[in-house]
This record gives C-alpha cells, structure tokens and sequence, in this order.
C-alpha cells in the first residue's frame, strides 16, 4: 500500500532481542526502537509527520498549526518537521507560559515555532484552534491544522507503513511475536496497527496500554480510534470488520492521569535503565513498559511467548520531570 510522504525519519528503526530482561522472567522480550527515529531527538510521531507534513504541501498550505501538553513529543516533532519542509510552525501549549523552559518546550523554543498558551487544559482548546487559524488566515498565511497526537487517518498511516516495515524485520531474524505492547493516547498509532495488522497479516496480539484517564477525555479512545479505522475502511477498497467494542485497550495503569509520575513509572524507567540502558519517558512509555512488565513479572501471559515493546520515544520529557526522577 503506497502513500505519498515526506522523508523525515531514519527507518527501519532497529528491532531487537532485550537479554537482561529476559533472564528475569519467562518470556522473550524484544523492542521496536521508534525513539530513535531521529527527528529531533526522535519518536512515534515522526511517521504520522511524514503523512501530514506531504499531505500539507500537497494542499500548498504554508503554515502547520498543532496542540498539546508542554511536555508534547508530537509538538515538538512537528516544529522540527517544518524546519524539515519549509513551512511556519505555530504550537497551542496547554496552562500558562512559565517562567523556565525545560525538556520538549524548551527544544520548541530552539526549534523557532511560534508558541500559544491556551490558559487551559483541554477545555475550550478546538475554538483557540479556529481562532489561531483565522487569526493566520486574516495574517495572509494559509494554515494546516496537524490534530493533536497527529492522531487522524493520515497521521495513521505513518503505523501502516511500520508494520510492513515490521514484517519485514521479523522475516530477515526468522521471528514472530504473540504480544506487542505500545502506550496508545491519541489513538492514532493504535489505528495504524490495527490497519496495518490487516493489510499485512501480521500475527500476534496487539496490547495498548491506556495512558490517559478515561474520565479527563473529552471523546473515548476507543471511539477515536473505531473512528479512524472507518474513515480507512470509508476512503479504501479493504473493509475491516469491527465493532467499537473489538477495539483492545488495556486499563488499570491510568488510573493517575496524564502526566502524573507515579512509583509505577519510576520502577519501569529504572528497570529499563539498569538492564538493558535504554530510556523510558514518565508519561507514555514509562507508563506502558510497566503495564507490561507487571503482567510479564506475575505471569499473566503463556510462559515462553515472545514479546515485542514498540518504544515511541519521549526522552526530552525526563529533563521536565526531574524533581519527580532524581531519586528513583
């Protein structure tokens, strides 16, 4: 399945057998290393930017607008692929400015995207989106909403791709898996796998660990991410058939909240670390090591199955959470 996209990323990204970790428990634990994507330090957006960012140019937008948390690795992904493309970058950060810059918004800063503060969490941030783009509009530009996470079903794309590029690793090492585990947030990786796992036959039970608390959402992941899939099944030949209650999603690790650094995650970012000197992120991939990791540790799985961790980067975020991380 071929779509058009905007070289970004450093692919294939390495896949690979984890030995430390595998000594410690029943089971063949491998990782997917799509924190080295190298955008900019790198990370899962960088495929869902190669679609958005080509589908952009191929529109003659001249400006890309996007949200997120300050801490967003998808916002700082998209200003470093506009510097890539040529095109204006305009950020809606969630709270207030602060006074020191640290982790992710401190690289948009250095990467020159113009930076909004909604003043607000989420609430009210779809009408200072408009604003921001009516606002460009009214400036000459001609602005492209980039949706948050790069979660759509063009940003989607970006994890189609990766699973045929997945398929082609697990080919080349003679490997299968039964389980990959990724963090899903907004949903738009989750789509692209699932898409992918169609298209490609690729085997194996995918397992996403829910990174938000369900009740902050303003729309259900599941529905996000049921979503997309009918718009791919909408805009294709192929039909996937689902309900929105076939949609995986594993919960119990997200009881927290977004953002919240809890022992759970600084026990993931230290085992991970220590064993095999690899870094987790306190908010997606701490969170989603360790809802694998405690089901690994107790057994919940078929012993002797092979796992895969599909890693989507996040490293900036541990300078913001210092305080949180300096004595784990």
């Amino acid at each position: 399945m071929m779509f058009p996209k905007y070289p970004l990323a450093f692919l294939p990204t390495p896949l690979h057998f984890l030995p430390n970790l595998s000594q410690k428990v029943p089971y063949q634990v491998y990782i997917k290393r799509d924190d080295q994507t190298g955008l900019a330090s790198g990370g899962n957006k960088t495929r869902k930017l190669e679609f958005l960012i080509q589908e952009a140019i191929n529109l003659d937008f001249d400006t890309i607008i996007t949200a997120g948390a300050q801490q967003s690795n998808h916002c700082r992904q998209t200003a470093a692929a506009c510097n890539k493309a040529g095109l204006e970058c305009h950020l809606l950060l969630n709270g207030v400015e602060p006074e020191n810059f640290q982790g992710n918004l401190l690289l948009d800063k250095i990467l020159g995207a113009h930076l909004h503060f909604s003043g607000e969490k989420n609430k009210g941030r779809c009408q200072a989106l408009e604003n921001l783009k009516q606002k460009l509009i009214n400036q000459g530009k001609k602005p492209y909403i980039v949706p948050v996470g790069g979660s759509n079903l063009t940003g989607a794309l970006g994890y189609v791709s990766a699973v045929a590029e997945l398929k082609q690793q697990m080919k080349a090492q003679n490997l299968d898996f039964d389980y990959i585990f990724f963090a899903s947030s907004s949903g738009g990786t989750q789509a692209g796998l699932m898409i992918g796992q169609y298209l490609y036959n690729l085997g194996g039970k995918i397992m996403p660990v829910m990174i938000d608390k369900e009740e902050e959402m303003q729309v259900p992941l599941n529905q996000k991410i049921f979503d997309i899939i009918m718009a791919f099944n909408h805009q294709s030949q192929h039909k996937i058939d689902l309900l929105i209650e076939d949609i995986p999603l594993i919960k119990g690790y997200n009881t927290s909240g977004y953002g919240t650094v809890t022992t759970h995650e600084k026990e993931a970012i230290k085992v991970m670390a220590h064993e095999e000197g690899i870094l987790l992120d306190p908010v997606y991939t701490g969170r989603a090591f360790y809802g694998m990791w405690d089901m690994l540790t107790r057994h919940l799985l078929p012993e002797n199955s092979r796992v895969l961790f599909w890693h989507t980067g996040g490293l900036p975020a541990l300078f913001a959470y210092h305080k949180e991380l300096k004595n784990i």
